[in-house]
């Protein structure tokens, strides 16, 4: 088997489905789940049942759930976007929690190289921060989110570099032309006290640079807490 880099492709194909539930944040069942980040976590993965044996660790990548939602605190209304690449059976969902029923869409795309699109994401940025041992010997960086909009463009820059570097999506951007908007912080309760994730808001435009790296990224999401909702890209 050769080593050598494989080459690029100039297109690459991307196939998902979309579900878009709007729900009523007022019911309980959907008051839970903004309160508790586990809470939402099952509430998205409870429309893939079935689908890998119950007691699979990996379930979520598998099937490649991904997903992300907004909030209008003044219609008091929940958006929930989720991805697969299976198809999802949100029956269990109590009716009286939707406001719409929900809507499946199939997505069939094909990516060009050098194609500029438009996106939007809610990631977790976080980096690693460099720590010392006792003897002043460099050990496992400690990973910490950044918190204010200067930070978050860092993270971009990691993430739409040239498309080869580790971490890139296979895509450019600049960050300084990126609308970054904070978000607030989800967390869960016992028994996961310790979890806390930090939230941004991206949106901007991107130019392909390697479709099928790109695709990959959309496959499979960006950065950490994709089991929270993020890393989830959206493209127009």
């Amino acid at each position: 088997m050769s080593d050598s880099p494989q080459p690029r492709t100039a297109t690459a194909r991307f196939v998902a489905t979309h579900s878009v539930l709007t729900l009523d944040a007022r019911h309980p069942y959907v008051a839970k789940s903004l309160i508790d980040a586990q809470d939402m976590h099952r509430t998205v993965m409870s429309g893939f049942q079935g689908w890998t044996d119950d007691d699979s660790p990996d379930a979520r990548a598998q099937m490649g759930v991904l997903s992300t939602w907004a909030l209008d605190l003044k219609s008091a209304a929940l958006v929930l976007v989720v991805q697969a690449r299976v198809g999802p059976d949100w029956r269990h969902v109590p009716k009286a929690a939707l406001r719409e029923v929900p809507q499946l869409i199939t997505v069939d795309r094909t990516f060009r190289d050098g194609e500029s699109l438009g996106f939007r994401s809610v990631v977790n940025p976080t980096y690693s921060k460099h720590r010392t041992g006792p003897d002043g010997k460099a050990v496992r960086g400690r990973r910490v989110a950044h918190t204010k909009p200067d930070g978050v463009r860092k993270w971009c820059g990691r993430h739409f570099g040239d498309g080869r570097t580790p971490g890139s999506i296979g895509a450019t951007a600049d960050p300084d032309t990126i609308s970054v908007r904070m978000l607030p912080t989800v967390s869960s309760p016992a028994p996961h006290k310790g979890l806390k994730i930090a939230r941004a808001e991206l949106r901007g435009s991107l130019t392909v640079t390697d479709p099928a790296v790109f695709v990959t990224a959309l496959t499979e999401g960006v950065g950490h807490a994709r089991a929270y909702s993020c890393g989830l890209v959206l493209t127009r």
